[in-house]
């Protein structure tokens, strides 16, 4: 796998890996609130607002994204079809070479899979919001990486 900073002909494909992802497990959301957060991913990418990098397969097509601020990830969708690969895993471990152990994440408490995946990558529960950053009532567990450097 490759990681490559985002590449601005990706964008609409990086929004369709976002969908597809979504779609398979965010099946607490709503069409209104899909199409609410589609259209904040879409801006984030075209804004740049946050940094992103892509996980490129053989073929140099995108199969999964990562948005970081900071130390912070702010987004990581893998396509579906892509998932349980180590794609996810090999984002966070490259983002952990650019930035160090302190990632932080928030995830959506319904979200079991996304839960799972950062506990078994290390990352431990520091705190909760019973809402999302937009207000919605979609519980947030916030997670930090508690892995020493080197580990």
């Amino acid at each position: 796998m490759l990681m490559v900073p985002y590449r601005e002909q990706d964008h609409a494909k990086l929004v369709t890996i976002w969908e597809r992802a979504v779609r398979a497990t965010h099946t607490f959301l709503e069409e209104h609130h899909f199409l609410f957060y589609k259209q904040m991913v879409t801006e984030a990418l075209e804004q740049k607002q946050v940094e992103v990098w892509e996980v490129l397969d053989t073929e140099q097509e995108p199969i999964g994204f990562i948005g970081l601020d900071n130390t912070f990830i702010e987004m990581l969708f893998v396509d579906e079809y892509f998932q349980g690969q180590g794609v996810g895993k090999f984002l966070v471990f490259q983002s952990m070479k650019m930035k160090g152990t302190a990632l932080r994440v928030d995830v959506n408490e319904q979200n079991e899979d996304a839960v799972g995946f950062y506990t078994k990558l290390g990352f431990m529960q520091t705190g909760r919001s019973e809402r999302d950053s937009s207000g919605n009532p979609f519980p947030l567990l916030h997670l930090e990486m508690k892995r020493a450097e080197g580990q």
